[in-house]
C-alpha cells in the first residue's frame, strides 16, 4: 500500500512531517484509522494517543485537542499540544501525574475539579506514550568489555 504524508503541527512548531503507512488517532467519536486513499474529512481530536506506522515500525505521539484533516495527498493534524514519545521525560510526566492527582483530590466538588481531571488525563497520556516507546525499543547488540 502506498504511504500517505503525515504532518503534525501545534501553534508553536512543526512536530512531525513523515510518510506513514497507517495513522490511528483518537477522534471526538472514537478512534479513526487512515490509510492512503481515505476519503477527505475533518474531525475534532480528543486528548489521546496518535499511532502511525512508517517502514514497519510503530511510532506514538501524545495529542491534546485540535483537528485532523485528511486530504487526498496528506493527513494534517493541527493539535493544541503534541509530543513525540522520544520527547517525553518520563520522570517529569510522573511528577505531573502526582500533582494532578493531588489537585483532583483537593478540588473535588469545586469549579477546579474539571481542570484537575484534564491535567490528570494529559499526564496519564504522556506516561502511556512514553511507555509505548520503551516497548518498541529494540536492544542494541551486546558488547563484551
Amino acid at each position: 500500500m502506498a504511504p500517505i504524508r503525515l504532518e503534525v503541527v501545534t501553534p508553536e512548531r512543526l512536530v512531525l512531517e513523515e510518510d506513514a503507512d497507517i495513522v490511528v488517532a483518537r477522534g471526538a467519536d472514537g478512534d479513526i484509522g487512515i490509510l492512503h486513499g481515505h476519503e477527505p474529512l475533518i474531525t475534532p481530536l480528543a486528548t489521546g494517543e496518535l499511532m502511525y506506522r512508517a517502514g514497519g515500525e510503530e511510532r506514538h505521539l501524545a495529542i491534546s485537542g485540535g483537528f485532523l484533516e485528511v486530504r487526498p495527498d496528506k493527513i494534517v493534524v493541527l493539535a493544541d499540544l503534541a509530543e513525540r514519545s522520544e520527547e517525553i521525560d518520563r520522570d517529569r510526566a510522573e511528577q505531573a501525574r502526582q500533582r494532578a492527582e493531588a489537585a483532583l483530590t483537593e478540588n473535588r466538588g469545586t469549579q477546579l475539579e474539571a481542570e484537575a481531571a484534564a491535567s490528570l488525563q494529559k499526564a496519564l497520556l504522556r506516561l502511556r506514550v512514553a511507555q509505548q516507546r520503551r516497548r518498541h525499543e529494540r536492544p542494541g547488540p551486546r558488547t563484551e568489555a
